[in-house]
């Protein structure tokens, strides 16, 4: 007597929604127990952006008259004449240059003139960026000016990141799609729909750590600006830092867990209908079924 026997099929078990919260926090304990000075700096950042993230000290009315008292002693005409004229005298010069960059004697008056012009260019723009900063140090790095010059700077370096994964992901599946058209492999819908969720995720963690990166090296100019104490400026340069650090990884924790999510759901659906597929096909075997005997 012999029974034929059918191969089972074996599919992968995905925990239970219930038990994912679990996993996430034993993961998290686990990782904060293994990093504690990344783990740290991370909620140290995330109380800076809590106390800093509404805006800074507002302007005493002092503050505000001196502040705008100052501002309103740069001279902004003389810095665009100043520019224009280097750019003409510049546009003459070039003008004037000859084949492999040869130059007579109009073209060296040119030049004395670009290079005059130049000078004087400067030093208009280094008396305003003095009177500029003086403007700062009346109002404080920790005014709300100060806070908010910082806070655009950050914003801006973090768009562009943004803007420059969604550049590089229209080209990534520009490419995907040609060589997939080309090597004439048969690759399903969910197989290329994952490859472009991983690109996505690559693009922007590359956007936003560039970004990061740019931000935290032009802080310094900005805390700078204000002429703060020695101490100040250092522990502002670090706090911001650190507050961007905080700010970038939790957005990209929380692109991560949506996209993960995602994903959770659609192999959690797939696998409950390959569960009751098979399950129907063992009913069927045991209600229709019937043994063979040689």
């Amino acid at each position: 007597m012999q029974r034929q026997q059918r191969p089972q099929q074996q599919i992968i078990a995905l925990p239970n929604p219930d038990q994912m919260g679990t996993l996430i926090l034993r993961g998290s304990v686990a990782f904060i127990r293994r990093n504690p000075v990344v783990s740290g700096t991370y909620f140290l950042g995330i109380l800076l952006l809590i106390i800093f993230g509404g805006g800074g000290r507002p302007l005493t009315p002092e503050q505000h008259y001196e502040y705008h008292r100052i501002l309103q002693t740069v001279d902004l005409q003389a810095e665009y004449r100043a520019t224009d004229d280097y750019w003409r005298a510049y546009h003459a010069y070039q003008a004037s240059r000859g084949w492999l960059w040869g130059c007579d004697a109009v073209c060296t008056r040119n030049y004395q003139r670009m290079k005059e012009a130049e000078r004087i260019m400067h030093l208009i723009q280094q008396e305003g960026a003095a009177r500029t900063a003086d403007a700062k140090n009346a109002a404080g790095l920790l005014s709300e000016i100060g806070i908010g010059e910082v806070q655009d700077s950050f914003w801006g370096y973090f768009h562009a990141g943004k803007r420059f994964a969604k550049r590089q992901t229209m080209w990534d599946m520009m490419f995907m799609g040609i060589r997939s058209m080309s090597r004439g492999r048969d690759e399903s819908w969910m197989e290329f729909a994952v490859k472009v969720l991983l690109q996505v995720l690559l693009n922007l963690s590359m956007g936003l750590v560039m970004a990061l990166i740019f931000f935290v090296m032009g802080l310094w100019t900005i805390v700078r600006s204000y002429q703060p104490n020695p101490l100040v400026a250092v522990l502002f340069f670090c706090g911001g830092a650190i507050a961007a650090f905080s700010f970038v990884v939790t957005y990209l924790l929380a692109v991560y867990g949506a996209a993960a999510g995602g994903v959770y759901t659609i192999l959690k659906v797939a696998e409950n209908a390959s569960q009751a597929r098979i399950a129907d096909q063992q009913r069927q075997r045991v209600q229709y079924g019937r043994p063979h005997y040689d």
